[in-house]
């Protein structure tokens, strides 16, 4: 399991990180907002939310801005449920 949120933290920040290059260089091989929204929503969120921070990028798109926190709440107690019915 934490292999698999490892795995998805990494795409977030290779497929954020391409995006704002991307962006930057006004190349056609961007990364849809779909594609990261996904990615966010497979466990991504925080380290994607920290890399849109630090880079950048997306920072004045309310639906990344107001939609990846409240993907890191779900996802936080989603873990909680999770973690009481394992223990």
């Amino acid at each position: 399991m934490v292999w698999v949120f490892a795995a998805v933290s990494l795409l977030a920040l290779v497929l954020t990180g391409y995006d704002k290059w991307a962006a930057k260089h006004r190349t056609k091989s961007r990364i849809s907002e779909r594609t990261l929204l996904i990615v966010a929503g497979l466990g991504g969120s925080a380290v994607m939310m920290l890399t849109m921070l630090l880079i950048r990028h997306k920072t004045r798109h309310l639906k990344f801005m107001l939609g990846l926190p409240l993907m890191i709440l779900v996802q936080i107690a989603l873990i909680l449920v999770l973690f009481q019915v394992v223990f």
